[in-house]
């Protein structure tokens, strides 16, 4: 019979070759640098291969270790699956997970879930860090980006969380003064509040209205990197406003901001994105749903902005 190699070398490996560092898969696996070592060359002796290029600087993949790792990740994720389907899936998730959102909803909706996740699952380490800038999870190291808009690069693995729109918004006290805008390219000649803010081009609007994008730029004399600093200056009467239903819907009920050229929003549904080789396990597929489910409310909220 063969000599087999376990799953957990299998394991060890795939993370090496995620973070090309036998020192940052320890750290990520809660064992020593050594110890990874060790089951690294365990599975090299059993298979006859080499899996790493080591140098004093990096470790890459060999060209054997490349195969092995597409074979080990779908090997990985049948046991997972096997896992789900028996009764040992109702045992608590443990180990790391790395989590990353932008600024706003990260602070507002992802940290609060994240709290209630572990209170959950008490043996999960979470680290949870949030950035004003896309992110590549696989090549950045991170398990899951919970994040809003809808363009995502196609290598990676994306499962819709909640429904989400971009609203054009203003406030009562700005309209007052500068009336409201009757079609699109009025934008052009109001003060609107540009935001740099992940997926954001300052300075350029693109709507989409009855199926149909239409692109509209607009004057970007106040703007920020900061989503919920523009938002307060459009509370104060400072202009236009590009936002999320997600952080403006209270405004909007309260009629302390009011939806201008409702026809017109911009696709920003929110989404849990991964790197492939986390597709279907069962860490990422329990923490998945568990976000889908605390962000229904939110996903109704906008659907009913939809319908408008």
């Amino acid at each position: 019979m063969y000599n087999l190699p376990k799953p957990e070398d299998l394991m060890v490996f795939c993370a090496v070759a995620r973070y090309a560092s036998f020192k940052m898969a320890s750290k990520e696996l809660g064992m020593s640098p050594a110890f990874v070592s060790k089951r690294v060359r365990t599975l090299e002796q059993q298979l006859k291969l080499s899996l790493f290029h080591r140098t004093t600087r990096q470790v890459t993949l060999t060209d054997e270790g490349d195969r092995l790792l597409t074979l080990s990740s779908e090997i990985l994720d049948k046991l997972d699956q096997l896992v789900s389907e028996s009764g040992v899936a109702t045992e608590a998730l443990r180990g790391r997970l790395r989590i990353c959102s932008s600024f706003g909803f990260g602070r507002r909706h992802v940290g609060p879930i994240i709290s209630e996740l572990i209170a959950s699952h008490p043996e999960l380490q979470v680290r949870f860090e949030v950035l004003d800038r896309l992110v590549d999870p696989g090549a950045e190291n991170f398990d899951l980006d919970i994040r809003i808009g809808d363009e995502i690069a196609p290598h990676l693995i994306a499962r819709r969380l909640a429904a989400n729109e971009r609203l054009i918004l203003a406030s009562p006290k700005y309209l007052a003064s500068h009336g409201a805008p009757s079609r699109l390219t009025d934008l052009s000649r109001h003060n609107c509040i540009a935001i740099k803010e992940r997926d954001h081009p300052v300075g350029v609007w693109r709507l989409v209205r009855d199926g149909s994008e239409e692109t509209v730029n607009v004057n970007d004399a106040l703007s920020t990197n900061n989503g919920e600093v523009a938002l307060q200056w459009t509370l104060d009467g400072q202009g236009v406003l590009l936002r999320s239903v997600w952080d403006v819907h209270e405004y909007l009920a309260s009629g302390e901001l009011v939806r201008i050229l409702p026809e017109y929003s911009q696709p920003a549904n929110i989404w849990a994105v991964y790197p492939p080789e986390l597709r279907e396990t069962r860490k990422i597929t329990t923490v998945v749903a568990f976000f889908k489910d605390r962000l229904s409310q939110l996903s109704r909220v906008a659907e009913s902005y939809l319908r408008v």
